[in-house]
C-alpha cells in the first residue's frame, strides 16, 4: 500500500465511525480482519467490527462522535497514525460528560484493507473525565496491566531478556 493509498483509507475509516455507519467501516478490513478495542475487546470478521461499531462504542459515544487521524506513515504493511477523538457520553451514569483524547494506532494491512488494528489510548484519561470514581479507575488499570503482561508478543518480548546493544 502507497503512502497516499494509507491516507484514503484512513480517511474512510474515521468517515465510517464518525457516521456511525458499521457496514462501511468494517469494509475497512479484510473479511477476517481484527479490531482489538481497549473498551470492547476484540472483534474478528466484519459483522463483529460493524456491531462493536454501531451497536457497542456509537451506543455510548452518541451523535458527536469525531476521530480524526494525523501524521500517518506507511511501508505498505504496516502503518501508523496519532489521532484525536473526542465525544459526549451517552452511558446514563457519564450522560452529557464530554471527552476527548489521543492515542496511536497500529494497522497491519494485506491488499490494501486492513487485517489488524489495535490502538494505544490513555483511558485513564477518557475515564477522568468521565468522572470515574478513583477505585474505579484503578481496578480497570490493573486489568488493562494484567492483560498488556499476557499478551503473547509482551511474554515473547520478556523472555528475551534484556539484550546488549
Amino acid at each position: 500500500m502507497r503512502p497516499d493509498d494509507f491516507r484514503a483509507l484512513l480517511q474512510r475509516f474515521c468517515a465510517a465511525a464518525e457516521a456511525g455507519d458499521g457496514d462501511a467501516f468494517a469494509a475497512c478490513f479484510t473479511p477476517d480482519g481484527v479490531y482489538h478495542d481497549y473498551i470492547y475487546g476484540d472483534h474478528t470478521g466484519r459483522a463483529s467490527i460493524a456491531h462493536m461499531l454501531t451497536d457497542l462504542f456509537r451506543r455510548d459515544a452518541g451523535p458527536d462522535y469525531r476521530w480524526q487521524m494525523f501524521d500517518p506513515v506507511c511501508d505498505g504493511q504496516l502503518g501508523y497514525a496519532w489521532s484525536l477523538s473526542s465525544f459526549t457520553s451517552q452511558i446514563p451514569e457519564f450522560a452529557g460528560r464530554f471527552v476527548v483524547i489521543d492515542g496511536m494506532s497500529r494497522f497491519e494491512l494485506h491488499d490494501g484493507l486492513i487485517a489488524d488494528y489495535r490502538e494505544s489510548v490513555n483511558g485513564g484519561v477518557a475515564m477522568a473525565q468521565l468522572g470515574v470514581a478513583a477505585p474505579r479507575i484503578e481496578k480497570v488499570l490493573a486489568r488493562w496491566g494484567r492483560q498488556l503482561r499476557d499478551l503473547p508478543a509482551t511474554q515473547a518480548w520478556l523472555a528475551e531478556g534484556k539484550q546488549p546493544r
